[in-house]
């Protein structure tokens, strides 16, 4: 069975950090192109961060130096480090794995930023 399963979400205050994780099962992860995106509320799902199967990141402008994208296919997990939290980063944030064949979606995670 196909799983992605996000954790670490939860509150911090502005200017603080997070990691979120993302465990896949059920298929071969390191085929995969990895994606962090975001859904604000009343807002489009945005994407945030995306790392390829050779490593190359990339990454939404608001975004750029305070968050990182990063991947162990050994633990088929897909990490995402944020840093200098802002209020404007609260969402529910989702992991993705997609290629040439197909894509699957994590359950989603909430980040709230608030003091």
């Amino acid at each position: 069975q196909v799983q992605l399963v996000e954790s670490g979400g939860g509150l911090a205050q502005p200017g603080g950090s997070l990691r979120l994780s993302c465990t896949a099962s059920g298929f071969d992860y390191s085929r995969y192109k990895l994606a962090w995106y975001r859904q604000a509320l009343g807002k489009q799902r945005e994407l945030v961060a995306l790392i390829l199967t050779t490593g190359t990141t990339r990454y939404v402008n608001s975004v750029k130096g305070r968050f990182t994208i990063s991947r162990d296919n050994a633990k088929n997990t897909v990490y995402l480090e944020m840093n200098n939290l802002t209020p404007e980063d609260t969402a529910i944030y989702y992991c993705n794995a997609d290629s040439i064949r197909d894509e699957y979606w994590g359950q989603g995670t909430q980040v709230t930023v608030s003091s």
